[in-house]
C-alpha cells in the first residue's frame, strides 16, 4: 500500500490475510500510534468514544498464549496436541495483535447500537490503516472475547466488550481472492426509474 493507489483502486482488491499467514515485521510504536490514530476517525455521534485500544507486542503475546490455554483446559480438558499449539499461538501468529474494546452503554442520547457500530467501524478502520501504512491485517474475534473470564487477562473491563482483535504483520503469502456475494442478491432498490 505505500506506493500512490487511488482509494477506489484499493477497496476493488481489499481483503484480509488470515492471521496465521502473517509474519515479521509488524510495526513499530510509533507507526502503530499512527495507525490507531488514523483508526480512530470514525462516525461516533456524541462525539463520545465509546471504545478503546489494547495493543499486545512482544514476549506478552507468548505469556497470553499460555493463560489462554489454560482457561481452554479447564472447559475441554481433552483438547488435542494440534489444538492445544493453536491455543498456545493465539497472540504471537501476527507481530501486533489489537485489541478494540467498546465501551457502549446506557446514554442520555446515544442508542447502545450506535456505540456498538462505531466499534465495528474502528475494527475496519484500524485494518485501513495498517494497509495503508503497508501492513497486512484480520479482524477476528475468538472464543475469548465472549468469555469473560478472559477479561482480567486481556486487561478488558467488566463493563466493556471485545469488539475484534485485529492481526497486523507483514506476509510472504499472496492475497488469493475469496468469492464475493452478488450485489443483486445484496440490493433492494427503492425509488428511481433507471
Amino acid at each position: 500500500m505505500k506506493s500512490d493507489i487511488k482509494l477506489i483502486d484499493y477497496l476493488a482488491v481489499r481483503r484480509s490475510i488470515p492471521a496465521f499467514q502473517m509474519c515479521e515485521p509488524g510495526p513499530e510504536k510509533a507507526e502503530i500510534e499512527e495507525i490507531l490514530r488514523l483508526a480512530s476517525r470514525v462516525p461516533d455521534h456524541g462525539k463520545i468514544a465509546p471504545w478503546r485500544f489494547i495493543v499486545y507486542r512482544g514476549e506478552q503475546r507468548v505469556r497470553l498464549g499460555e493463560e489462554l490455554l489454560t482457561l481452554a483446559l479447564q472447559t475441554k480438558p481433552e483438547l488435542s496436541e494440534e489444538m492445544i499449539q493453536v491455543e498456545r499461538s493465539r497472540f504471537t501468529r501476527a507481530p501486533v495483535v489489537v485489541a478494540v474494546v467498546s465501551k457502549a452503554g446506557p446514554h442520555i442520547k446515544i442508542p447502545e447500537w450506535e456505540q456498538l457500530m462505531s466499534a465495528g467501524a474502528l475494527c475496519f478502520n484500524v485494518i485501513l490503516a495498517a494497509n495503508a501504512n503497508g501492513y497486512v491485517a484480520n479482524w477476528l474475534t475468538e472464543w475469548f472475547a465472549y468469555d469473560e473470564r478472559a477479561y482480567p487477562l486481556l486487561g478488558v473491563g467488566p463493563d466493556e466488550k471485545v469488539a475484534g482483535f485485529i492481526h497486523i504483520g507483514s506476509t510472504t503469502f499472496p492475497a488469493i481472492e475469496r468469492p464475493r456475494p452478488e450485489l443483486a442478491d445484496m440490493v433492494t432498490w427503492v425509488g428511481g426509474d433507471d
